[in-house]
Order: C-alpha cells, then sequence, then structure tokens
C-alpha cells in the first residue's frame, strides 16, 4: 500500500489553519446573516447549495452517486445533524451569541457520551470520564444561571435549549451512522447529507412561512456576504482542508480544531462582533472544553483506532 508523499510544511499549516479560523468564524457569519435572513432559509440556502457543489464535484471525480439505501442513510442523518441540529442552531443565534452559541455546542462530546451511557451502556463510567461530565455540564450551568451571571447579560433560555436540542441531534447522528449504510466515499456522504439536509431546511422554511416574509432587495450586502462565505468557505473549502489533512496527519491532531473553534469563536465574537468576553464567558468556556478534552482524551485511550469524525462534515 502506498502512502502520499508528505506536502510542504506551509501546505499543512494553510490547512490547519483553515479548519481553526474558518469553522470558528462561522458562528459570527451566522449571527451576523440571522439579523437579517430567516434563520431556516438562510440554513437550507447553505447547506443545498453546498452539497450540491460537493456533489457535482464528486460525480465529476469519479466517485459514484450513493445507491438508493444509502440515500435513505444519507437522508436520515440530514434529518439529524442538519435540518434538527443547523435548524435550531441558525434560529438560537438570533437571541444567543455566536461566541457563547460555539462554546454550548462543544458539548457534543458530552451529550455522545451521556446518551452511551444511559442508553447504550456501551461506556464504563471511569473518573476522567465522570470528571469531564461534570466539568462539561457545569460549564453549561454557568453560562445559563440567570440568578449568576456574574455582570453579564442573562442569555434567553429558548435560545439556549435550543442549542442543548442541537446536540441532541448532532449526537444521536452521530451514534447511528455506526448502524447506516453510507456511500464508502466520505466526502461524498457528507455532500449528500448536506444536500438531503438543506432541502428540509428549505422544506422546513416554506412551512414556517419564511419564503413569504422573504424580500431579497431588503437584504444587506454584509448579510448575503455571510450567507456566501458560510457556503464557500465555512462549507466547501474548510472541509476540503479536513479532509486533505486527514491523509496526512493523524486524525487525534486533526481533531483539535474542537478545542480550538470555540476559543476563536469567543475571540472573534468579541472583536469583531462587539460580544461581551466576561467572567461567566471565560469559566463557562474553560469547563467546557476541560470537559470534552477529558472526555476525548479516555475514549482515544480505550479506542485509539476509532476517532470520531462525524462532526467534520461541515463543523459549522
Amino acid at each position: 500500500m502506498t502512502h502520499p508523499a508528505r506536502p510542504a510544511r506551509w501546505k499543512v499549516l494553510l490547512a490547519f489553519s483553515m479548519i481553526y479560523f474558518v469553522w470558528g468564524s462561522t458562528y459570527l457569519a451566522i449571527r451576523v446573516g440571522v439579523q437579517e435572513m430567516p434563520p431556516f432559509l438562510m440554513a437550507g440556502l447553505r447547506f443545498t447549495a453546498a452539497g450540491f457543489v460537493m456533489y457535482l464535484w464528486m460525480r465529476f471525480s469519479g466517485t459514484p452517486s450513493p445507491t438508493w439505501r444509502q440515500w435513505k442513510g444519507v437522508t436520515l442523518l440530514g434529518s439529524l445533524m442538519f435540518l434538527l441540529d443547523y435548524a435550531c442552531l441558525f434560529w438560537a443565534e438570533q437571541r444567543i451569541p455566536s461566541g457563547i452559541t460555539a462554546v454550548i455546542l462543544a458539548m457534543i462530546p458530552v451529550c455522545i457520551t451521556l446518551l452511551e451511557i444511559i442508553f447504550l451502556r456501551t461506556q464504563a463510567l471511569g473518573v476522567q470520564l465522570v470528571s469531564g461530565l461534570v466539568a462539561g455540564i457545569l460549564g453549561v450551568g454557568v453560562l445559563a444561571n440567570p440568578w449568576a451571571s456574574l455582570g453579564e447579560a442573562p442569555l434567553d433560555h429558548r435560545g439556549v435549549i435550543a442549542l442543548l436540542v442541537a446536540c441532541v441531534g448532532w449526537s444521536v447522528g452521530t451514534i447511528v451512522t455506526k448502524r447506516l449504510i453510507l456511500p464508502a466515499s466520505k466526502p461524498m456522504s457528507a455532500a449528500t447529507q448536506m444536500l438531503t439536509g438543506g432541502v428540509q431546511l428549505l422544506i422546513l422554511a416554506a412551512v414556517s412561512g419564511e419564503f413569504a416574509q422573504f424580500r431579497a432587495s431588503f437584504i444587506s450586502g454584509k448579510a448575503w456576504f455571510a450567507l456566501i462565505y458560510l457556503i464557500v468557505a465555512g462549507s466547501i473549502i474548510a472541509f476540503t482542508a479536513y479532509v486533505w489533512l486527514l491523509d496526512f496527519e493523524s486524525p487525534t491532531r486533526v481533531g483539535t480544531y474542537a478545542y480550538v473553534n470555540p476559543v476563536m469563536a469567543v475571540i472573534l465574537g468579541g472583536l469583531i462582533g462587539g460580544e461581551v468576553i466576561g467572567p461567566r464567558t471565560i469559566l463557562g468556556t474553560v469547563l467546557i472544553l476541560i470537559g470534552v478534552a477529558a472526555i476525548t482524551t479516555a475514549k482515544a485511550k480505550k479506542a485509539p483506532s476509532k476517532i470520531a469524525e462525524a462532526g467534520a462534515a461541515t463543523a459549522d
């Protein structure tokens, strides 16, 4: 078996910067867009366009189209990981700062572990795992507690609940992925999940009356740029960089984006979005990232060859 030649160091660093900065910045781009665009419509446009482009790209590169059974699998994941997850995410970002949104969604590994412990019985509780779960849950509690916001404005509880539902949707999708028949090509699988999820989001937008309310001429150039940025940079370029990196770097090293993205989102939200970075945000972020690090490293020690890649299809 031949391995691809090691690329120049600058190319690897550029690819890492793409998944770190671009994926970390998508939360701010969503926040900018949903101030003017209906949330379900914006999410649907993003993933339908990105998924369609990536699907065509894979077909032209010789990757076969999914079979009927594979289409059923990616459509189910499109419902869980795009319809449910991103409908909640885009809706919540009308109410929750982008940096805090990213931090709460970093709870996905914590949520996956809880589901594995409670329902699947596939995780044994150890000291490190329990510590991670406690730290993550405490982090969310710090962010959501309206009686001790540490000088920051209390968060909209509807938005926090929507983000936690988004975590559950992505986590369930991650778990059932192992039980579905999906395309062998990860880029094709991701493209078709985006495409089917995007179409479902557009249907949700139509049912909820967003098309009737939408006036393209009323949308500013800033909001349109945010949508284009999400499609091109967030869903196509950064994902391509991610898949490319997996050919040359270990999944553990590539997976460090899960720790960097929330920090990047908080910083960008403060510097560009004018969001407050106070004691509550810092403490909640630190607790959640400690929890995620404890859980992911505990799992890596048990099964070093099985690093979860499900969250990387778009990584927001």
